[in-house]
């Protein structure tokens, strides 16, 4: 066996992996209940998922003598925002109140996304 065939089938596993990420992602976009729990679906399918088919299209054109690293930028760029936006979708869900409430904290810690100083409250002009 050589390196060729070696990096044809560690592509077509990649593939595979890749696949049954996505699909698993899929299910479970549509099948679970609440934004919150939706909302860990997506995020495995946009690192596992989509990280493995670029690792398959990145391997196998390797093996085919036309190396690539613009996979490597793409993996980089989603494993960079799929987090952030991920972050920010929960923090929307948490001030809407959309969701079921955080713990309680502890007197002696506060959460960062639902603290409001009592300086930075602005007083609200009375109706007449």
């Amino acid at each position: 066996m050589n390196w060729e065939e070696i990096g044809t089938y560690f592509a077509a596993i990649c593939l595979f992996v890749g696949a049954f990420f996505a699909l698993v992602g899929s299910f479970g976009l549509l099948k679970l209940n609440d934004s919150m729990t939706r909302l860990h679906a997506p995020t495995k399918v946009g690192t596992m998922g989509i990280g493995m088919l670029l690792l398959a299209s990145m391997v196998y054109s390797f093996v085919q003598g036309q190396g690539s690293f613009h996979e490597l930028l793409i993996m980089a760029f989603l494993f960079v925002t799929a987090p952030i936006s991920a972050n920010f979708i929960s923090k929307v869900n948490i001030h809407r109140r959309s969701c079921d409430a955080p713990p309680v904290v502890p007197d002696s810690e506060e959460w960062s996304t639902l603290v409001q100083r009592e300086e930075d409250q602005v007083a609200q002009p009375a109706d007449h």
